[in-house]
């Protein structure tokens, strides 16, 4: 079941998300981060602007999606920056395909016309997936980030879901 997160899911998804971490394949953190200073993240998301999703399975999150505005300009409100975070347990399940597929049906209900993506170079799971769901490269950052002394890449993919 999809549903918007709710306050007793933040320590899930904060386990989600520093779970990736160790991996180098989906976040530029390098170490673990603490509830506590993600209130404000939490507190940001809402239902009918930018929500934060949450797949629950037999009582278990299994991953989360949050849509973030992009840039912090009123003239970008109709573009927004998702993130997908997929618990290891349920990796290679369909489950991150099901939230993404969420996000591009229900995001001209939030007011949104156009979906984009920071994803690194190496992380080519994550690319394979967005590219299957109509997600192009928009853009490519050579060189931009550091994760253990290597120098990553960063992909921009981005989509129109209406015009």
């Amino acid at each position: 079941m999809i549903r918007d997160a709710i306050e007793a899911d933040w320590g899930a998804v904060i386990k989600i998300y520093n779970e990736a971490i160790p991996e180098q394949m989906a976040t530029a953190d390098t170490e673990p981060v603490a509830l506590e200073n993600c209130l404000a993240w939490f507190q940001q998301h809402t239902p009918t602007r930018r929500p934060l999703w949450v797949m629950e399975l037999e009582g278990v999150i299994a991953n989360w999606l949050s849509f973030r505005s992009f840039y912090g300009r009123t003239a970008y409100y109709p573009t927004a920056e998702i993130s997908l975070y997929v618990s290891p347990s349920y990796r290679r399940q369909g489950v991150g395909r099901q939230l993404l597929q969420q996000a591009l049906s229900q995001s001209p209900a939030l007011g949104l016309r156009t979906l984009v993506g920071f994803i690194f170079a190496h992380n080519q799971p994550s690319l394979r997936l967005f590219q299957q769901l109509g997600f192009t490269q928009w853009g490519y950052l050579p060189l931009v980030a550091e994760l253990d002394g290597k120098e990553r890449d960063l992909v921009i993919v981005g989509h129109r879901v209406s015009s």
